[in-house]
């Protein structure tokens, strides 16, 4: 089955660069947002992240308010053994990268939103987007 164009996967460094005020990162998820018949996805793995990142810069109560956003405005996408595995069959450096493309792989995302592009040169599947090129994204 081919990829859908309208499931996005947005990953773990957007998120954390837009709720630590990076503009070009607020701004690829407001225009995100703004999107008709486009579903946007995070990873469990995603949540985590952020939340072990927070634990350091901001106190409970407005870590909690994040988590509740992102679980308003995307599907959060859970991971099981099985990715894992299918993550370790990868030949990329960085293992959880891989992890976050099989995650992105379950719902057949047509596009992975990420600051790190070089990290998925290899998956020539998915569209890989920087935050700062996010318009290439029709509505």
């Amino acid at each position: 089955m081919k990829n859908n164009p309208n499931n996005v996967f947005i990953d773990t460094n957007v998120l954390i660069g837009a709720y630590c005020n990076n503009d070009t990162d607020k701004r690829c998820l407001q225009y995100l947002y703004s999107l008709k018949g486009k579903r946007l996805f995070i990873s469990s793995l995603s949540v985590a992240q952020l939340v072990s990142v927070f634990q350091k810069k901001k106190i409970n109560k407005e870590i909690k308010q994040i988590v509740q956003d992102l679980l308003n405005k995307f599907t959060v996408i859970g991971f099981v053994q099985k990715d894992i595995e299918n993550a370790m069959r990868l030949e990329y450096s960085d293992m959880e990268d891989s992890i976050q493309y099989e995650i992105c792989s379950k719902f057949k995302c047509g596009f992975f939103i990420t600051n790190n592009i070089k990290d998925y040169r290899f998956f020539t599947n998915i569209n890989v987007i920087k935050p700062l090129k996010i318009r290439i994204i029709a509505q």
